[in-house]
């Protein structure tokens, strides 16, 4: 499983304890490149007294937690860990955010003018949804991440692992399903859209 990669700033004895920990933390430390994806950023409150430093962590969209004695504002931070903390406390505080993250990017996805929710599988559009299955959040996902029209054989490929030649209707009659489902409820016939090279949003 991948681990989360975790940028850390504060005082060098901060730093070190998390270096001497790093075999069993479930998370991946690092503090000497700031061009490394990572995913969280944990600060000690000491490192907000760079100037440079704060500048990033205002800049960053990383998810943020707070190192402190105290709970200062906790406006711009995600979590707060208390120091002095253990490892179990770390793992959790790392872990808990994270997984509440991701949850909330599941939580609403833009469509058009409409909202999907992955977690609820639902499709909202204001104060209306529709229920969708598993297979037509793919399909939705798999359009929105490709901004042209995807051909039938693409579409079969990935998200039924079918190859080509097995020339199902399966395609069809999902996107067809898909499309009433939208047209009854919301009464759009143009939702997903095709021409010759495939279907689109």
């Amino acid at each position: 499983m991948h681990k989360l990669n975790v940028l850390i700033f504060g005082p060098s004895s901060f730093v070190s304890t998390l270096d001497e920990l790093k075999p069993f933390l479930k998370f991946n430390p690092f503090t000497d490149n700031l061009n490394k994806e990572h995913e969280v950023i944990l600060i000690h409150h000491e490192a907000l007294k760079d100037k440079k430093i704060k500048n990033f962590i205002e800049g960053s969209n990383a998810i943020k937690i707070f190192a402190s004695k105290s709970v200062n504002s906790l406006a711009s931070y995600d979590a707060y860990l208390e120091l002095p903390s253990n490892l179990k406390e770390i793992n959790a505080v790392v872990e808990n955010i994270t997984a509440k993250s991701k949850f909330s990017k599941n939580s609403s996805i833009e469509i058009k003018n409409y909202l999907l929710n992955k977690n609820e599988k639902k499709l909202y559009k204001q104060n209306n949804f529709i229920i969708l299955t598993e297979k037509e959040i793919q399909l939705l996902e798999l359009f929105l991440e490709n901004k042209k029209a995807i051909s039938k054989d693409n579409i079969l490929s990935t998200v039924w692992n079918y190859s080509a030649d097995a020339d199902t209707h399966t395609v069809e009659t999902h996107i067809y399903r898909l499309r009433k489902k939208i047209s009854d409820k919301f009464m759009d016939e143009k939702f997903i859209l095709n021409n010759k090279e495939g279907y689109y949003l």
